[in-house]
């Protein structure tokens, strides 16, 4: 994988666009392209930390303080940068999408039960309540417990024969967001793509059911200095499960390969679902392996 920092902005903001925006956010692409393109914006940019650079937290930033995302953007952006960059510089790319626990449902079903979840990149914890969502695989029934969260996600299998049995939930986050903080949850709403009113809608209902339930410990630092300290707080007798999606490709190189040897190094099952650029989607892999091609929002699972 490319990691930011081996990169220029441009071709970070046409890799995006053309990788992930495409057919999901029509308005988010043809920023890219335009940004690409315009070199006293890039400037702009630049002159940023290189990790606060991200298309998506531009975007985010932007939407957070009203702005546009037609063909305005960089316009209003340029003329307000003091403002945005403050939110950049303030904030990060924290898109916690529930819709990817359809990608991961069928790996955590498959391993010896019960679990112990550890989501690497937690944000609110989302992604931490796979069991406790419904879900529609490509037309058939609905599978799961009654939730007013339900995943759709198109496959051609094979899919879950049963809902994991979760015992423990924990995470890691370089600043977790409060769910019982209307600021906040605010922010997780301008990471939603624009175009994705039901992606908005399935982010609120997702948000007043972990509200309804125990909270997970989600611990605040840096994946790589506080994974095993976490891995070791798992209970006995359940399967420790690090996951983790969108995260490894924020990190420099040395920090990706750190942490992919303390993977095969720790007593446990390590589950990425994460961005290859200049390719479709994310790539699913269990223990190193790639197994699945993923929507980046869960909405496709194609088995390699």
């Amino acid at each position: 994988m490319i990691g930011m920092s081996e990169s220029t902005t441009a071709e970070r903001y046409l890799s995006f666009g053309r990788s992930e925006a495409e057919g999901n956010s029509p308005a988010y692409a043809a920023r890219c392209e335009e940004i690409a393109g315009d070199t006293a914006f890039l400037a702009l940019l630049d002159g940023l930390p290189e990790p606060k650079r991200q298309p998506n937290l531009l975007f985010a930033a932007i939407r957070f303080l009203g702005g546009p995302v037609d063909g305005g953007l960089r316009e209003w952006a340029a003329a307000r940068w003091g403002e945005v960059a403050a939110v950049m510089l303030a904030h990060s790319t924290q898109t916690n999408e529930p819709g990817r626990c359809a990608s991961l449902l069928p790996l955590l079903a498959r391993l010896p039960q019960p679990l112990a979840l550890i989501e690497v990149g937690a944000s609110a914890g989302l992604c931490l309540f796979p069991d406790k969502y419904r879900y529609e695989y490509s037309g058939h029934p609905p599978f799961g417990p009654a939730s007013p969260v339900t995943l759709a996600c198109r496959t051609g299998g094979p899919l879950p024969q049963r809902m994991p049995d979760v015992a423990w939930r924990a995470g890691i986050d370089l600043n977790p967001i409060d769910i019982t903080d209307p600021e906040q949850t605010r922010w997780l709403e301008a990471l939603v793509w624009p175009e994705q009113h039901e992606r908005l809608a399935r982010l609120r209902a997702a948000l007043d059911l972990a509200r309804a339930e125990p909270r997970p410990l989600i611990v605040r630092g840096d994946l790589n200095e506080h994974i095993e300290e976490l891995v070791a707080r798992a209970p006995s007798g359940a399967t420790t499960v690090v996951f983790h999606s969108a995260v490894l490709w924020y990190l420099a190189r040395e920090d990706r390969e750190r942490f992919a040897r303390t993977m095969r190094r720790l007593p446990v099952r390590w589950i990425s679902n994460e961005a290859e650029p200049g390719r479709e989607g994310f790539t699913l892999a269990l223990d190193g392996e790639p197994v699945a091609r993923t929507g980046p929002h869960g909405q496709f699972l194609e088995w390699l």
